[in-house]
């Protein structure tokens, strides 16, 4: 055999070797690719990151309210999948389960349930938020506030006077308004908003619900000012289009996206929120003060009312709001305002006095009966408090000037001119 065939053998098997050699070194990493793959991720795991990083607590759950309910109401169970309850380990049954003689148990698949959970089960978790809440006028003067006090059971009577807010309801007149409209309205207007301090049947009092949707309970959502303009909001307290117009609602619309909406509560620095929202002022802990969800607990006056008179605690209060208000302004600038808001919550108290003499003075003569709404001029002289003048006092307050101005004391102004040719013409008509 020749050389240059001796060379061409040794070439063939040297290649075969080599190509043996590779074939094998490729099927052991394969093997050792699926191996790995097969062991950390099993053919039953459920990928548990959403597209926005969101874990889905609930992906693997085997709990049979889950497994139900991802057919009956998908919705619920999506929301509550990526909610910190279910993050904490919170089941369906530690909200909705009751004993069977609860007031409103209901049975249901072999056990008892109330769909809609009260702040009395809130509570066994969030003590002290419940307990502020009931201080509020969130809890029970919002509902007194349409209903009156007069169907309340002695305990939720005392806990009603026991509230600064509750002990000072001197424009009871309006409760007329939820009888008048009736039945077939009030569901989807008065109680909407006012049902936030319904008494429950457990003694309990309150929808945590109203403010935190349920299922989802987001730090964000909660933070929005938008969650709050569900009630804030039309003639009578326009706190939302007054928010919107001021500086801190042009901080929040044009900036807000930036801002840090799921920081832990009780760590709030401006660094989080520049500007100030509703909960940041009323409710988050933001400089020296803690979370409280008493929402009158840092208000200096009550606005609400037709005569504002300074709450209790003002003092206290005052200096509580302060304390926020320097996160991001100074001293000086603070006191002038609240000077300046001072002067103007009095002069509208001293419109509403003028209104009050004009009123008083036709029902001494007999030309005006005392019952509420049953003649124009009880729609005129309402008017003038209850949306303008309350929404000067809101303007001026959270720094609308649109508000204070246009829609509040120009419509006082207007209001009190017709109020006293209304009265002018009833004593005309009476030969006075």
């Amino acid at each position: 055999m020749d050389e240059h065939m001796q060379n061409g053998i040794f070439n063939s098997k040297r290649m075969f070797f080599v190509c043996l050699f590779a074939l094998v070194a490729i099927f052991c990493i394969t093997l050792l690719v699926v191996a790995a793959c097969t062991s950390s991720t099993p053919d039953n795991t459920i990928d548990n990151n959403d597209d926005n990083g969101r874990v889905d607590w609930l992906a693997d759950s085997l709990n049979p309210c889950v497994i139900c309910h991802r057919v009956m109401t998908p919705g619920i169970v999506q929301q509550f999948s990526y909610s910190t309850m279910a993050a904490a380990g919170n089941t369906c049954l530690d909200c909705h389960e009751v004993e069977a003689d609860h007031p409103e148990a209901e049975a249901h698949q072999g056990f008892y349930r109330i769909s809609q959970p009260t702040p009395l089960m809130c509570q066994s978790c969030h003590e002290t938020e419940v307990a502020q809440f009931y201080q509020s006028r969130h809890a029970l003067p919002a509902y007194a506030a349409m209903v009156g006090t007069q169907d309340l059971t002695p305990e939720h009577l005392a806990m009603y006077e026991s509230i600064p807010e509750g002990g000072f309801a001197p424009d009871k007149e309006r409760n007329a308004l939820y009888v008048l409209e009736g039945v077939d309205i009030t569901p989807f207007a008065c109680e909407s908003c006012h049902n936030i301090g319904q008494p429950k049947a457990d003694g309990s009092v309150g929808q945590c619900q109203d403010c935190h949707q349920r299922h989802i309970f987001s730090l964000e959502q909660v933070r929005k000012p938008e969650t709050c303009n569900a009630c804030h909001i039309g003639p009578d307290h326009p706190q939302w289009e007054i928010y919107q117009e001021s500086g801190h609602g042009i901080a929040y619309a044009t900036d807000g996206h930036n801002w840090n909406w799921d920081a832990e509560p009780d760590s709030l620095t401006v660094s989080d929120m520049p500007a100030a929202t509703c909960a940041t002022c009323h409710v988050s802990a933001f400089g020296s003060v803690s979370t409280n969800h008493d929402v009158g607990e840092r208000l200096t006056w009550y606005l609400f009312a037709s005569i504002s008179e300074k709450r209790p605690d003002w003092q206290d209060n005052q200096a509580r709001m302060q304390s926020v208000c320097r996160e991001c302004h100074n001293i000086n600038f603070i006191e002038a305002f609240y000077d300046d808001a001072d002067s103007a919550t009095e002069a509208v108290n001293a419109w509403v006095v003028e209104s009050d003499e004009i009123v008083a003075f036709l029902k001494e003569e007999g030309l005006i009966t005392e019952a509420p709404f049953d003649e124009p001029i009880d729609f005129v002289y309402f008017d003038l408090w209850h949306h303008w003048g309350r929404t000067t006092k809101f303007g001026a307050w959270m720094q609308g000037p649109d508000y204070t101005q246009w829609h509040g004391a120009y419509e006082v102004l207007r209001n009190l001119a017709e109020l006293q040719k209304m009265a002018e013409e009833k004593l005309a008509e009476a030969g006075q």
